[in-house]
């Protein structure tokens, strides 16, 4: 299955597809059926689909369909108690939270996966070799919005022509996550940008303009990686080690890929953990993410952090570990650790 093909004209998608050429545990087999509902995240999505596949091997009867919606539009839903499980590339705002509890909506957070945002570019574009996240906050930062429109405002060396910007739109827990790293706030950004919670969209953008730059999560170079050039990254803080560093799987492990790799979470209804097919969904998802995720082109968890969500789940321990003021780039054993 690839990425680019995932996409319908209809966002939601029973998944009723080809067996993935992996292992799994597929244990606990029991006869299940219903419907489980899932939607958000079109980062996260990919992940959810494996899932969803080798699940559906072992328990024919259960019907699971996965939205994409976006992270913020997962939540929408999610919170008014439409769903069952959100997917999503960020962790759950204060005014989200507010509204699931308005709504008498319990979540249970677990993350699931690490993810890098790549940036990219046109691979026809041959005078970017890296950038910084002072460049990148130049590009993108409010204050640029009819104002930084050519290469050549970036670095002067660079030539005179349109900077074109991709991006997903702002429903998207990608943009969040960017925009908080880069910018130092959350939904501080231009807006003149070609945005789209499709990021097969932002892919063909880029993939087709010379002078475009975009970005999205690791899993979308990986697919289109024939079409794009990914630009390293330099933090300019040092702690990227020998300068500018790539979006993949050994710079997110190693944590000198910053700040542009983040983890990525499933939220669980509490009251809808209680049905079979959910449990054993949930469970079966925790037990196989670190095998499906780098099949899809994500990075897997470490296995304490693993051990910690399971837990979290077994306990049904609901509430967010980022509501205490916690900041979304601190380490998930950590906060796990003290949120359990």
């Amino acid at each position: 299955m690839r990425i680019r093909d995932i996409y319908a004209p209809f966002l939601l998608a029973v998944l009723v597809l080809p067996a993935w050429k992996t292992n799994v545990d597929a244990a606990v087999p029991e006869n299940l059926s219903g419907t489980i509902k899932v939607d958000g995240s079109s980062t996260v999505y990919p992940i959810t689909e494996a899932v969803a596949e080798e699940f559906g091997k072992i328990h024919g009867d259960v019907r699971v369909t996965v939205g994409i919606s976006g992270t913020g539009g997962g939540f929408k839903k999610f919170c008014t108690g439409e769903t069952d499980i959100s997917d999503a590339s960020r962790p759950i705002k204060p005014s989200e939270i507010e509204t699931c509890s308005a709504n008498k909506v319990d979540f249970i957070e677990l993350p699931v996966a690490y993810d890098a945002i790549s940036i990219v570019v046109n691979p026809k574009n041959t005078w970017v070799k890296s950038l910084t996240v002072a460049d990148l906050k130049k590009m993108w930062e409010p204050e640029a919005q009819g104002k930084i429109t050519k290469w050549n405002q970036i670095r002067s060396e660079w030539p005179n022509q349109p900077l074109r910007l991709f991006g997903p739109g702002i429903d998207s827990g990608t943009y969040d996550y960017f925009t908080e790293a880069i910018m130092g706030k959350e939904d501080a950004s231009r807006g003149d940008y070609t945005s789209s919670e499709d990021d097969n969209t932002i892919v063909q953008g880029v993939a087709n303009d010379v002078n475009a730059l975009g970005f999205f999560g690791l899993a979308y170079y990986e697919e289109n990686k024939g079409k794009l050039k990914m630009v390293p990254v330099d933090d300019g803080k040092g702690d990227n080690g020998a300068g500018p560093q790539m979006a993949n799987a050994e710079n997110v492990i190693e944590g000198i890929y910053q700040p542009l790799s983040r983890p990525l979470f499933v939220y669980v209804r509490k009251q809808a953990a209680e049905r079979p097919e959910i449990k054993e969904f949930v469970q079966f998802y925790l037990k196989n993410t670190n095998t499906l995720s780098p099949e899809v082109g994500y990075v897997q968890l470490p296995d304490k952090v693993t051990e910690l969500a399971t837990n979290r789940f077994a306990e049904r321990v609901t509430g967010s570990v980022y509501s205490g003021g916690h900041s979304q780039l601190a380490t998930l054993e950590e906060l796990y650790t003290k949120g359990s």
